[in-house]
């Protein structure tokens, strides 16, 4: 059983960064990818980044290639999320999520079975 646990967040001045953590436990069975989703009030969740947990390959959505740089840390067993020239529409509830989905469906949530608590990011102008 996968559990995953998030840390970071909080409030960003312009030009800020930020980053978030989530570790996760059971991971090391084959297969698994781990990805960012955020949330905003009324709305879907919306993918953000991905990477491999073995092969540590990356993928982004395009409003945040550039800005936000997905990694992790098998050691540590944690992924993170670097944030930076955050923007107000980047402001979300931000999930992990981990799952075994195949490339052309990295970015639906219905692909991933495990998700952390939720963390809030806010731009603050």
């Amino acid at each position: 059983q996968v559990q995953l646990v998030q840390s970071g967040g909080g409030l960003v001045q312009p030009g800020g960064s930020l980053r978030l953590s989530c570790v996760g436990s059971g991971l090391d069975a084959s297969g698994y990818r781990l990805a960012w989703f955020r949330q905003t009030p009324g709305n879907n969740r919306d993918f953000v980044a991905a990477i491999g947990w073995n092969d540590g390959r990356t993928y982004y959505a395009d409003s945040v290639k550039g800005r936000f740089t997905i990694s992790r840390d098998k050691a540590k067993a944690t992924m993170y999320l670097q944030l930076n020239s955050l923007q107000a529409e980047d402001t979300a509830v931000y999930y992990c999520a981990a799952g075994r989905p195949i490339l052309s469906a990295l970015r639906y949530e219905s692909m991933y079975s495990f998700w952390g608590q939720g963390t809030q990011v806010t731009f603050s102008s």
